[in-house]
């Protein structure tokens, strides 16, 4: 039985502290959005993993994860990372030279926003920030 494209879906790539995890991660996702028939989506879609990722990794000392999840006609990506506190390209002051990349977030994404997981509490903890793309018909 053929899966209905207009079904909710999700994926979660965990990957290491590796700079190189970044391209892992765009070639996942355009292997995820082309079998799912979002070729609209491709490219900003890329862009905005790219800088999630490149953040995760960049800012932190731990693994990482990329979150992809389809649902109600949006797409939403996501990036946790291993460190709860929230970091200067998480909240960039306006005049700041870093945080370039959530500003192309931002400038490209429906909407976007970010969260602290278990603060404090051991165990999995760290921060999940995330973008959301509206989907166009295929």
């Amino acid at each position: 039985m053929p899966e209905c494209d207009d079904e909710p879906w999700e994926y979660t790539l965990y990957i290491p502290h590796d700079p190189r995890a970044v391209a892992i991660g765009r070639r996942t996702l355009r292997d995820i959005l082309t079998t799912h028939h979002l070729p609209s989506l491709l490219e900003p879609a890329e862009l905005l993993a790219s800088e999630l990722l490149s953040n995760a990794i960049r800012h932190t000392k731990g693994p990482a994860a990329l979150k992809l999840r389809r649902s109600g006609g949006a797409l939403r990506l996501g990036a946790w990372d291993s460190d709860p506190t929230p970091s200067a390209a998480v909240a960039p002051p306006p005049a700041a030279e870093g945080g370039r990349g959530l500003r192309i977030v931002r400038a490209y994404a429906d909407d976007w926003g970010w969260f602290q997981i278990n603060p404090g509490c051991g165990g999995a903890s760290g921060k999940y920030v995330w973008c959301e793309l509206g989907a166009t018909p295929p």
